[in-house]
């Protein structure tokens, strides 16, 4: 294969990745409407996890093909461009609000949630006992936010967490249920075979361009299953729903780390090199990062130019 192939097949991956995550993501979104889910839950589970699906995809074909760099490479590179890129840029198109919950709840379960994945990581291997931990955390967390913590959030941030989730939806409200689960089986038969292309692309891209296979997993392959995170914020932000965009990133970091990382572990033992133990810690420091922004209820435009310049310095490191 050649590399003009193996590019080819990467951008053809991404694209069926994009495609098939939004129309899942929006027809999970309608269906949910639907069946009268608060929009405040739908904000930070559907949207927030539903765009964490292409990680998910790819992460599981990455293990299965036994190449475990690039499945972790994906969640720890996705996780610090949602920080960085996503809330960086969303920040510069403007100031994000930040709601009460994300301080007190949401941010502390994700830095505890990465730092974990640390702790486990930094023996070099991730073994199917932590991928079950992680992934009953998830399934804590989703109680505890459906149940518990939702009903708490002030009424300004359940107002700004719905109307954001009617202008993602807003084009799929009219259909029948039918038709919404039409979308969600295609987008995610779609999302298998983009996450299949793109796995395959990149692990002939890291071959021919003699890169390794971790370095592809942290900027391309990160990159490609990113984009739905960076549409669905950069939407948000730019229509005036832009406290969507920081629920959207935390709560993918949570699924990407307890899901998505959780599950290939327990697919496979995944083998943490001494380089990708030092990516995980820049990973935890962008999350550490992010917490004094919000604690002034905002994320500044300033703000959001640190955090893209991080992201920059971050890319030097990584490629020099």
């Amino acid at each position: 294969m050649s590399i003009i192939m193996a590019v080819g097949m990467v951008i053809v991956g991404i694209a069926l990745l994009t495609f098939g995550g939004e129309a899942l993501v929006k027809g999970a979104i309608a269906l949910a409407r639907l069946v009268k889910v608060r929009p405040a839950v739908i904000g930070l589970t559907v949207v927030a996890f539903g765009t964490s699906v292409p990680e998910m995809v790819v992460s599981i074909f990455a293990a299965i093909g036994d190449n475990t760099d690039v499945a972790l490479g994906n969640v720890v590179g996705s996780n610090i461009l949602n920080v960085a890129l996503i809330v960086g840029l969303s920040a510069l198109i403007t100031t994000l609000p930040v709601h009460g919950n994300a301080v007190r709840l949401e941010w502390p379960f994700m830095f505890g949630a990465s730092l974990l994945a640390v702790a486990f990581g930094w023996f070099e291997h991730l073994v199917r006992a932590e991928g079950i931990v992680l992934v009953l955390l998830l399934i804590a967390f989703n109680w505890y936010i459906v149940s518990k913590a939702r009903p708490d959030v002030l009424g300004g941030s359940r107002e700004a967490l719905a109307g954001g989730v009617a202008h993602i939806a807003r084009a799929t409200l009219t259909r029948p249920a039918l038709i919404n689960l039409w979308w969600v089986t295609m987008g995610i038969v779609i999302l298998v075979i983009g996450g299949r292309i793109l796995v395959t692309g990149a692990i002939e891209l890291a071959l021919l361009a003699h890169v390794s296979e971790r370095i592809i997993g942290l900027t391309i392959v990160a990159i490609g299953t990113s984009l739905p995170e960076l549409v669905t914020s950069l939407v948000a932000a730019r229509k005036g729903h832009a406290e969507l965009a920081v629920a959207n990133v935390i709560g993918s970091n949570i699924f990407n780390i307890l899901g998505v990382l959780g599950v290939v572990a327990i697919i496979t033992d995944v083998e943490v090199s001494r380089a990708m133990e030092y990516d995980m810690l820049w990973m935890l420091g962008f999350s550490l990062a992010l917490f004094p922004m919000m604690w002034n209820r905002r994320v500044s435009r300033r703000e959001g130019a640190l955090l893209l310049g991080g992201w920059l310095v971050y890319l030097w490191w990584l490629l020099r």
